[in-house]
């Protein structure tokens, strides 16, 4: 069932105040097929892929790429184009003495990362949600503080409670995210890393979430109950000196004695 994007989008930007776009992933077994997507922009210079991100988060653009417009190996192996993952790319030689200390330690964390597998797609395109040019997309994502993406979780957990686990992989981080996402079609958090930060335009206080779009009306249906309770985002500050009693008896009755 098509899902109206637009919709979702505002819903997601009223209940977590979010100052960025919400954007979409979808991988392309054919170039030709992502350059057929109306008014995509195709990029003029070398990026890495977390300014591709930053275009379609910060700028609104909807942007299609193939393995020969990233800069190198790491951001093309994440999202599987190209046959990234060569040997050379196993042994995170490139991130010896920069992120790792050792040959062993920089082959270790390419081991941990998530990435979709080699040899598929040979484009990716990203893009506002809301404009539903990748309809339907393989991902949404969104950057948001942590309080934000807190208010989010317990929204997808109102109803049909499951515990999220996830990982940290260090430098890479969009392997915890897109990555993730991509690979196993579940939510995925990940607090970006440095290369995110520098490159593509993501803020000290923003952590980032990728899931497969059918999970947003779950997440929304949960914060407006949610909100309903007297739940709601910003939360408040009640004072670290007040007596606790009053505002306790507000969301769980019983405990104002």
């Amino acid at each position: 069932m098509t899902q109206d994007w637009a919709k979702i989008t505002a819903d997601l930007e009223r209940l977590l105040k979010l100052r960025s776009f919400v954007f979409a992933m979808k991988l392309f077994e054919k170039r030709e097929e992502m350059e057929a997507i109306p008014r995509i922009r195709r990029p003029q210079s070398i990026h890495t892929f977390d300014q591709v991100v930053g275009q379609a988060s910060r700028l609104g653009w909807t942007v299609g790429i193939t393995a020969d417009n990233l800069v190198g190996a790491q951001c093309r192996a994440v999202i599987g184009l190209g046959n990234a993952k060569d040997a050379e790319w196993q042994s995170g030689k490139h991130m010896v003495g920069v992120w790792y200390s050792t040959v062993e330690d920089a082959t270790a964390h390419q081991a941990a990362m998530n990435c979709v597998a080699d040899g598929r797609y040979e484009a990716m395109a990203v893009a506002p949600l809301a404009s539903g040019r990748l309809d339907p997309p393989d991902i949404a994502l969104f950057y948001a503080t942590p309080g934000a993406m807190m208010y989010f979780i317990n929204g997808l957990q109102w109803a049909g409670y499951k515990k999220f686990d996830w990982g940290i992989v260090g430098e890479s981080a969009c392997a915890d995210s897109w990555g993730r996402a991509l690979k196993t079609r579940e939510p995925s958090l990940s607090i970006p890393c440095f290369a995110e930060r520098r490159y593509g335009g993501v803020l000290d206080d923003e952590m980032l979430m990728a899931l497969p779009p059918d999970y947003l009306p779950k997440a929304i249906a949960g914060m407006e109950a949610l909100s309903k309770n007297g739940l709601r985002y910003p939360f408040p500050q009640y004072g670290i000196q007040q007596d606790v009693r009053a505002g306790m008896a507000v969301s769980y009755p019983g405990r104002g004695a």
